[in-house]
């Protein structure tokens, strides 16, 4: 999705999925040593749920995104950070700024994640922390067999997961960036849905009304094994995680 597509569903992404990464940035954080006093950037910010928990902390908190409308919201949510328009591939700040710099679910929108993940490492002092996370391979998430659901109506397969989705991915990432891994692991990132309009709302987000009439019966159908006994849905998907020192 482009920074306009993800601007234009800016408000219902944070409401239905900013929630998910809870869990994985509270043990980011953790394994980060981000308190008080922290110069802490998160790189791909979104609407600032993690600068709130850094903030919250004592961190003195920096953000970028690219998409204006996400930036927008992230102002709301932690007003007092330090917040500019800017993909991970460019940062608009000097070398050595930051102790700590996390991206969550952010480096797969990179154009060239290598050059972001050298742009990371320029802007921390030298020791300092780099804290990754994203999502994990498709079979270890509830969501996947949705996902493979969803492919397989439309006649096609998901897509390959990404390396640094894969146990041991993000390791191999940070060492051949150049940093050295202090800490890694799984977490699971538990979400539900009150009922099948919260379903379709969440999963076919930012699908038009044709679409979500042609797969929504796809999606109930395949999240039959996760309903709960009160007519809703409980999933539970994992995040990886590393921190790096650089």
């Amino acid at each position: 999705m482009e920074r306009d597509g993800w601007s234009a569903v800016a408000e219902e992404w944070s409401a239905l999925w900013a929630v998910s990464a809870a869990p994985a940035q509270e043990v980011l954080l953790d394994a980060a040593g981000a308190g008080a006093g922290t110069r802490l950037l998160d790189a791909g910010c979104g609407s600032g749920e993690l600068l709130r928990r850094a903030a919250d902390r004592g961190a003195r908190v920096a953000g970028c995104d690219p998409a204006p409308g996400m930036l927008a919201l992230a102002g709301r949510t932690v007003p007092e950070a330090d917040l500019r328009a800017a993909g991970a591939e460019d940062l608009p700040w000097p070398d050595g700024a930051f102790d700590v710099v996390t991206a969550v679910n952010a480096l797969a929108f990179a154009a060239d994640e290598r050059a972001a993940l050298a742009e990371l490492r320029r802007v921390l002092v030298p020791g300092g922390r780099l804290a990754i996370a994203n999502w994990a391979e498709r079979t270890a998430n509830d969501v996947g067999v949705i996902d493979a659901a969803i492919a397989a109506a439309d006649d096609d397969e998901p897509s390959p997961d990404r390396p640094e989705r894969l146990p041991g991915g993000l390791e191999r990432m940070l060492e051949e960036a150049g940093a050295t891994v202090i800490g890694s692991g799984v977490v699971e990132v538990p979400w539900e849905a009150a009922d099948d309009a919260a379903l379709l709302a969440r999963l076919l987000l930012g699908e038009d009304a044709a679409a979500v009439a042609d797969l929504g019966p796809v999606v109930i159908a395949a999240a039959a094994p996760f309903r709960t006994p009160s007519g809703g849905y409980r999933l539970i998907d994992r995040f990886r995680w590393a921190v790096a020192r650089s």
